[in-house]
């Protein structure tokens, strides 16, 4: 078994987003598809590999969040089986409500930013249920509940490593900052920090995140991404405990990261990328949302 991880080049930039090529005895698994507008470069990332898209008859997908599943449509059309979780599901193959969703969020951006996303045949869709085991090209991928960036959130178990999607949150490659992913509607604290206590308590040698790349340290990083989640919902509560409007709370907290970043030794330009990989204005907007309807607020 090899696993590759396919750079998508997201928004231009390197080591944003990544799919997984996974090589077992029988052919290849995708992990990830990332979205349509990255379509161009996952076949070209593919062919490096020597395999082309009709190769690929089995695609996992952590969550149905565009920058993961945008193009499992697409797949689903050529023939790929797609492996998605139940909730999200239906909602590849009638994405009306999803689109509509993300349209309110990214607006006149969502062509230049995620490109096509287009409906899968429903006979292309296996529905993924915690514990489920998926048995594909002479490999065993185990489905794992974990929710807390979204509620419809699987990381697959493949031996004694696992591919995370957004549930172990973002570590870019080069560097040692972690960032927290955190857009609405479904960000929950409590959920979040048991899921990674789940995670954790599997003592995986590796983690394949999507943003972006393998994680050796896997406790230091989980044990990091807690204390982060932990901070930043804290952060948000007392701004807005003091009144302090979305705009401002937005510009706060990207301050705020900022100076994680520069104390942590990053590069702006590291920095960047991990702006475009996570827009800080969508945790803003995700954890105000759950600080609002669990406070009353």
């Amino acid at each position: 078994m090899h696993i590759y991880p396919l750079d998508l080049h997201f928004r231009g930039k390197p080591n944003v987003t990544v799919a997984y090529l996974v090589v077992g005895p029988e052919g290849p698994v995708l992990v990830e598809t990332g979205p349509g507008s990255t379509l161009k470069t996952l076949h070209e990332q593919l062919a490096r590999h020597s395999f082309a898209p009709q190769d690929v008859k089995h695609l996992l997908v952590t969550h149905i969040h565009l920058d993961h599943a945008g193009a499992s449509g697409w797949w689903a059309r050529q023939g790929t089986q797609v492996y998605v979780h139940h909730i999200g599901a239906p909602h590849l193959i009638a994405p009306a409500k999803l689109l509509a969703s993300a349209h309110r969020i990214y607006g006149d951006q969502m062509e230049s930013l995620w490109g096509e996303f287009l409906a899968a045949p429903q006979e292309q869709i296996t529905p993924v249920h915690d514990g489920d085991e998926i048995n594909v090209a002479g490999l065993t991928f185990v489905a794992i509940e974990t929710p807390g960036h979204a509620n419809h959130h699987h990381i697959y178990r493949l031996g004694d490593v696992a591919f995370t999607g957004d549930a172990a949150g973002i570590c870019l490659p080069g560097n040692l900052l972690r960032d927290l992913p955190a857009p609405p509607p479904e960000f929950n604290w409590e959920i979040w920090q048991a899921t990674i206590a789940k995670i954790k308590a599997y003592n995986f040698s590796r983690i394949y995140p999507t943003h972006a790349g393998p994680v050796d340290e896997v406790t230091t990083h989980l044990d990091e991404f807690k204390k982060l989640l932990d901070a930043a919902a804290l952060f948000i509560r007392d701004l807005l405990q003091q009144g302090i409007t979305r705009d401002e709370m937005v510009t706060r907290y990207v301050q705020w990261n900022g100076e994680r970043a520069a104390a942590a030794g990053v590069a702006e330009a590291d920095f960047a990328r991990y702006a475009a990989a996570n827009p800080y204005y969508m945790s803003v907007d995700g954890i105000s949302r759950y600080w609002r309807k669990k406070e009353g607020g």
